[in-house]
C-alpha cells in the first residue's frame, strides 16, 4: 500500500496577484485623486501658496454632537457631498500631553548614533495671530498677521483660502481625521483694529518631507471675553513648491516612471504619518 507524500506546512512565495501585479490601494488613491483634482482646479488668479494639511480630531453629527457611528469596521473616506457632519480638532490638555510625550520621545530616540531612521528636527515657537476683515464684507477669509511673540516681528500676513475638505471615519480609533487643501495668499498689511487675535504655543517636529504640529491655542474674542484653551494636532506638507511638482508630472508618460509616481508616492506617506499618528491617539479625546 503506497503513501502519500507528506504536505510541507511551510509557505511558499507567494505572487502579489494572479496578474502578477498588487492592485492599487484605493483608500490611499482616492486621497491622492481628492488632492489632484483640487491642486489641478484651484483658481490659478489668486496665486498664493497651496498648503495640504491632515488634522487630527473628531467626526461628530451636526444635530446630536456626538460621533458619528457607521456600519463600517475599518477607516473610511466619508463623500464630500455628506454634509450632516462637523470636523472638531480640539482635544483634551491630557490628549495633547499624551502627544507631547510620544513625540519627544521620538525626537530623542532619533538623535541617538543608532536610530536607523531618517533623524526629526525640533523647532518651538511662541506665536500671535490677529485677524482683520477683508474689504469685502461678503468674504468668509479674513486676513491673518502673524508675529513672533517675543520680539514682536511680523512672520507673516495672508489671507487663507479653504480649497477643500476631505474628512475620514476611523471606527476602531479614539479619533478621526481630515485632509484640507487651502491657498495662502500674501496681502498687505491691513489698517484698523484687529476682531480678534489667538496666541500659539507650537511645537513643530519636522521629519522629511512633513511637518508635525501640535499647539495650544489661547483664543480670544474680545477685551472682555474670557480666553479658550484650544490643543490641536496636524500633519502638514514642508514644501508646497513638491507638491505642486509632482502633481503635474503625476501620470505623465514624457516622464520616467520614479517621476510620474512621485505624487502618488508623497501622499502615501502623507497619509501614512496622519495614520499612525490617529492610531497613537489615546482614550478620553472627548472630555
Amino acid at each position: 500500500m503506497s503513501s502519500s507524500a507528506p504536505t510541507s506546512t511551510m509557505l511558499p512565495p507567494l505572487s502579489l496577484s494572479i496578474l502578477g501585479i498588487e492592485p492599487l490601494d484605493e483608500f490611499i488613491g482616492e486621497i491622492a485623486n481628492f488632492v489632484h483634482h483640487i491642486i489641478s482646479t484651484r483658481p490659478m488668479h489668486l496665486g498664493g501658496q497651496v498648503e495640504l494639511e491632515a488634522k487630527i480630531g473628531v467626526l461628530r453629527e451636526r444635530v446630536s454632537g456626538q460621533r458619528i457611528n457607521l456600519p463600517v469596521l475599518v477607516e473610511t473616506v466619508m463623500s464630500p457631498e455628506y454634509q450632516e457632519l462637523r470636523f472638531e480638532s480640539n482635544m483634551s490638555s491630557m490628549q495633547h500631553k499624551h502627544f507631547n510625550t510620544l513625540l519627544n520621545n521620538l525626537m530623542t530616540a532619533s538623535l541617538q548614533p543608532d536610530y536607523k531612521h531618517t533623524p526629526l528636527k525640533y523647532t518651538h515657537q511662541y506665536l500671535v495671530d490677529s485677524f482683520y476683515p477683508v474689504d469685502n464684507p461678503r468674504e468668509r477669509e479674513r486676513i491673518r498677521v502673524t508675529r513672533d511673540e517675543k520680539t514682536g516681528a511680523v512672520l507673516e500676513c495672508m489671507k487663507k483660502v479653504r480649497l477643500g475638505d476631505l474628512n475620514i471615519f476611523s471606527p476602531k480609533r479614539a479619533a478621526d481625521w481630515r485632509v484640507s487643501v487651502s491657498l495662502e495668499i500674501p496681502v498687505s498689511h491691513p489698517i484698523g483694529s484687529p476682531t480678534h487675535t489667538r496666541r500659539k504655543d507650537r511645537l513643530s517636529y519636522a521629519h522629511e518631507e512633513f511637518v508635525v504640529d501640535l499647539t495650544q491655542v489661547t483664543a480670544s474674542s474680545g477685551p472682555n471675553a474670557p480666553p479658550e484653551i484650544l490643543h490641536e494636532l496636524e500633519v502638514e506638507v514642508a514644501r508646497p513648491d513638491l507638491l505642486l511638482a509632482t502633481a503635474a508630472k503625476r501620470g505623465d508618460p514624457k516622464v520616467s516612471e520614479h517621476e510620474r509616481s512621485a505624487f502618488d508616492e508623497l501622499i502615501r506617506a502623507f497619509v501614512n504619518n496622519a495614520r499612525i499618528l490617529v492610531r497613537n491617539a489615546d482614550e478620553g479625546w472627548h472630555q
